[in-house]
């Protein structure tokens, strides 16, 4: 029974990309495939950027953290002679150091640690069937689309211009970016090693139930392969992903897309609007779903990390109490509309930026850290 149930997954997600295929185009099946592999590893590996964060802020566990600093080192030394040389065929996540950054990221950092998830976490962990990933993402959705309308007003509270390190040369840029990656996990580990040392932390069967939900063991205190095993994949993916899209991983944007769209479908009328009212927004919005890059990457992820799930079983599903679901569904709502002032969430901004030699990407990545510990303090008081 088990095999038959495997196999029905793996013919189900070849049978979807065959169909997005032959519905918008080899590309877009592709990116189905992708999106596929993004779930399977996330799921799989338990490899969340927001559990990272809060087993450094609350343990000085350095696992996540170095973790992801490699996967950005490596991706951004493996990408960035690409884009250089593509003569504009791809292109990197490059963003303007404004106010809104400075804000949106900070906010998308708090409440990410209350949702026990950013964008990728909360779109893997409802493939999981976790019921507060299920809860909020209604609200991030619409968080994303009402962000996105109004982030054209925010941009224009100032800033700086956006620096992009490939105008220094290729070696430059890449030399910055993993010697920045390496520093961070360089000091990671250097107060991981000051710290006392708890027993290792078990899994918040309360909070992070799509890692309950599969009854994965205590995290042990030595290195844990996952991490790594992540991490690796995740560059490969990556890299395909930029390939075959022509631009970075990224998750919000088909987010909000998808609240653009029922907006649209339920009357509301784009025009005027300063975001999906122009060029090429306004296109995107006409255009079917299965036109979108993000949307389709998004759709495969969600069915990835479904097959992951439920690859050994039916998993047993832990349900937080309605006062936290709607905690939850309260905080996807800013989580939402924060990505779109700080241009992406742990996908878009941190990993596509910092990858792609943009400046605003380690911007994002201290103002999200130094709300992930305020939003982590506020998620103990909400317990």
């Amino acid at each position: 029974m088990l095999f038959l149930n495997r196999l029905l997954f793996v013919l189900g997600g070849l049978a979807g990309a065959l169909a997005v295929a032959y519905a918008a185009g080899v590309r877009q099946g592709l990116l189905v495939l992708l999106g596929i592999g993004f779930g399977l590893v996330l799921q799989g590996a338990r490899f969340g950027f927001t559990t990272g964060w809060r087993d450094f802020i609350e343990s000085r566990s350095p696992q996540g953290l170095w973790a992801q600093m490699l996967l950005l080192g490596l991706a951004g030394a493996l990408t960035l002679p690409l884009i250089a040389g593509s003569g504009g065929e791809l292109v990197g996540a490059v963003a303007p150091l404004t106010i809104s950054l400075l804000i949106g990221a900070f906010l998308f950092g708090l409440a990410m640690q209350i949702t026990d998830g950013c964008g990728s976490g909360t779109l893997y962990k409802v493939g999981a069937g976790a019921p507060m990933s299920l809860a909020v993402l209604p609200t991030f959705v619409l968080g994303s689309f009402l962000g996105a309308s109004h982030q054209p007003a925010w941009i224009s509270l100032g800033g700086l211009p956006a620096v992009d390190l490939l105008q220094f040369g290729v070696p430059a840029a890449v030399i910055i970016t993993v010697a920045g990656c390496a520093a961070v996990a360089l000091l990671a580990g250097w107060l991981a090693r000051r710290a006392p040392q708890p027993e290792p932390r078990g899994l918040d069967v309360t909070w992070s139930v799509g890692a309950a939900a599969v009854n994965y063991p205590k995290p042990a205190a030595r290195w844990a392969r996952r991490w790594w095993l992540g991490a690796l994949l995740l560059v490969g993916l990556y890299v395909l992903h930029l390939l075959v899209a022509g631009q970075p991983w990224g998750i919000v944007y088909g987010v909000g897309l998808w609240g653009a769209k029922i907006a649209t479908a339920l009357g509301w009328s784009p025009e005027g609007d300063a975001f999906w009212g122009v060029a090429p927004h306004a296109v995107r919005l006409a255009e079917p779903l299965l036109a979108d890059v993000t949307s389709t990457t998004n759709i495969g992820l969600i069915y990835g990390a479904l097959m992951a799930s439920r690859w050994n079983g039916t998993p047993n599903i832990v349900s937080p109490s309605a006062r936290r679901l709607i905690i939850a569904a309260i905080a996807g709502l800013v989580l939402g509309y924060s990505s779109r002032l700080a241009f992406g969430c742990n996908v878009g901004a941190y990993l596509g930026g910092i990858a792609s030699a943009s400046l605003h990407g380690w911007v994002w990545f201290v103002m999200a850290f130094i709300g992930s510990i305020y939003g982590v303090r506020l998620r103990k008081r909400l317990a």
